[in-house]
């Protein structure tokens, strides 16, 4: 029995490997021709260089698209939280008529196909008078984050007493006093890691960036508009750039997570 289990421990963990190498394979690739001093990502590689990381630091279009990037994460990663923890809030805290609908319709963003999102995104911002710019790509950008930062506050609001909050108003304490030292602070764990999760969404998204942006490009959008016109290296530094950013977002949202975990036992 002992042997099977471990025979059984052993393949798992090949094929966890596996699927590891099947992602990163690809992003490791790119980050290898980065420093390649040949134009063409071809095998053998040339010397290393830092040669298209110069060229890119010396862009003011990447800058300008790194900027725009930033700025839109950052962004939507306030408002999409901050509509997570609200909705989060109201599904733990009230029952009302239509909640099933209502949480679906919340959740239903993530569902829809980018292209069709996008395609909607760019008729209402261009009926109203609002497309090309770049609030117009935070607000889509928000709508489509929100679940996300919903889906980590509500698995958190789950884990507290129900008793906590009507403990706090038998001692006097009103809803927004309850709310801004009980919920929140139980909350905050949660809350850092739907915003380093929702930034991490954001600073990737690229299908609805490319029809909402207009002359606002982030860097995803920026990435597509060069491997259309040539084979530039200049991609892979952009794109090792963009990956370590998305990563380390990523990994901070799970650090918190986890020591949310670790807390509640």
């Amino acid at each position: 029995m002992m042997k099977s289990n471990h025979t059984l421990n052993v393949m798992l963990t090949v094929y966890v490997i596996l699927i590891f190498m099947f992602i990163f394979a690809p992003i490791i690739f790119s980050m290898i021709f980065s420093f390649n001093s040949q134009r063409f990502p071809t095998i053998p590689l040339g010397h290393f260089s830092t040669e298209w990381y110069q060229k890119i630091l010396a862009d003011p279009d990447v800058w300008d698209a790194a900027r725009n990037s930033l700025i839109v994460s950052s962004c939507t990663a306030a408002v999409a939280t901050f509509l997570g923890f609200c909705t989060a809030y109201s599904d733990y805290r009230y029952n009302f008529r239509f909640k099933g609908p209502y949480l679906a319709l919340i959740l239903l963003p993530p569902t829809i196909p980018l292209i069709i999102m996008a395609l909607a995104m760019l008729a209402w911002f261009s009926k109203i008078g609002m497309s090309g710019q770049i609030y117009s790509i935070i607000i889509a950008h928000s709508v489509l984050t929100a679940p996300f930062a919903m889906a980590v506050i509500r698995l958190r609001l789950s884990q507290m007493d129900p008793d906590l909050e009507a403990a706090a108003w038998n001692l006097g304490g009103s809803e927004w006093a309850t709310m801004r030292h009980v919920i929140i602070p139980f909350c905050k764990p949660a809350i850092f890691s739907g915003l380093f999760l929702t930034a991490a969404v954001s600073f990737d998204e690229f299908a609805v960036s490319w029809f909402v942006s207009g002359l606002n490009k982030t860097l995803p959008v920026m990435i597509l508009e060069i491997v259309q016109g040539n084979i530039d290296p200049q991609v892979n530094a952009i794109g090792t750039f963009v990956f370590f950013i998305s990563m380390t977002l990523v990994v901070l949202a799970q650090i918190f997570f986890a020591s949310r975990q670790m807390k509640s036992f």
